[in-house]
């Protein structure tokens, strides 16, 4: 049910329980404060019992991005639509180690293309911690223009960050490589 992905350096694929420790040590951490940590591991599970089972309720959901030359989780990208969310969105978190190896890039690429390919989709969104500037350098790299800010709870204010359209998307990408 859950596709594998790939790109030059990664495999986007479903997550398993192998995947919770590595995990588990970034969102308690401090360097989770963007992605609403931290955290202690009995919500971590929670958090990654409802990536994996956006697939089964909305039929799409975050993919675990792997390192094809080590196998290592680099991090979670994807496409999901939590409870109180104003729309479906493309979210990424990326693990402190891989940060800075243009992997974020890639896999958020080539969710936002699943998005648009096999999802159907025709907009898309990503909504932004105020103060993440590592994810709005990202936002702006995939093309992506700030359109306002939402307050979610139980978050807060998020900035939101409107993607191209697909066959914009598309052509963006091409003039990137």
């Amino acid at each position: 049910m859950i596709p594998t992905l790939e790109t030059d350096r990664l495999i986007l694929r479903a997550m398993k329980s192998d995947d919770f420790e590595p995990f588990a040590a970034f969102y308690a951490s401090e360097a989770a404060r963007f992605v609403g940590g931290p955290e202690d591991r009995v919500a971590s599970w929670r958090r990654m019992a409802a990536y994996a089972g956006c697939w089964t309720l909305r039929g799409y959901g975050k993919f675990v991005a792997e390192e094809k030359a080590t196998g290592a989780p680099v991090g979670i990208f994807g496409p999901s639509y939590p409870e109180g969310w104003p729309e479906p969105e493309i979210g990424w978190t990326v693990l402190p180690r891989f940060e800075g190896r243009g992997y974020a890039i890639e896999a958020a690429a080539r969710t936002i293309s699943f998005a648009y390919d096999e999802l159907g989709w025709t907009t898309v969104m990503s909504a932004i911690f105020p103060g993440n500037e590592r994810s709005v350098r990202l936002a702006g790299r995939l093309g992506a223009q700030h359109e306002g800010s939402i307050e979610v709870r139980p978050y807060g204010a998020l900035e939101i960050y409107r993607h191209l359209p697909p066959d914009d998307f598309r052509a963006h990408l091409a003039r990137q490589k």
